[in-house]
């Protein structure tokens, strides 16, 4: 007789479930609040707090496509918007002319720098508002274990390029 096929026990369906729907309603509040302050997506948004964020106001567009979970096809699209509004720029990497590297201007970091007081009371109030101090502490080492575990295979943005046959 096969094996049942697997399934989720009522606790672990409960997590999952009350997670997905805090992401989403979370994430929805997060590019409403995006779009109206700074006429910014999500993922626009991502990419300037994380160049922001460097030390060097830089990074590699395959890192910051692994960094936000992104495609390398999308993640070029994105900086390119970025870029036509004056908000970053793209030159090859200084380590690897075959690399590319998107810094942060001062209009990205003015924009960021707009939009991030909303985003802050967005998140504050939404996710960190009903948890005591212990509480985001415990989510915290809740959740930081599970990221660390889904990173450890990267994303398909991370992973190497196939050669095509004949190059």
């Amino acid at each position: 007789m096969p094996d049942p096929s697997p399934s989720l026990d009522p606790a672990q369906l409960g997590a999952y479930f009350a997670l997905i729907e805090v992401t989403s309603l979370l994430r929805h509040a997060v590019e409403q609040q995006l779009r109206e302050a700074g006429d910014l997506s999500y993922v626009q948004f991502q990419l300037l707090a994380r160049l922001g964020d460097s030390p060097t106001g830089s990074h590699r567009m395959t890192d910051l496509a692994d960094g936000v979970v992104y495609s390398r096809s999308g993640l070029t699209y994105q900086a390119g918007l970025l870029e036509k509004a004056g908000l970053v720029v793209r030159a090859p990497a200084s380590d690897d002319e075959r690399g590319i590297a998107v810094t942060i201007t001062d209009a990205g970091r003015a924009l960021l720098a707009k939009v991030l007081p909303g985003h802050i009371e967005v998140v504050s109030g939404l996710l960190f508002e009903p948890l005591s101090r212990d509480d985001v502490r415990a989510l915290a080492d809740l959740l930081v274990p599970v990221r660390d575990h889904m990173r450890a295979a990267p994303p398909r943005s991370a992973a190497p390029r196939r050669r095509k046959r004949g190059t």
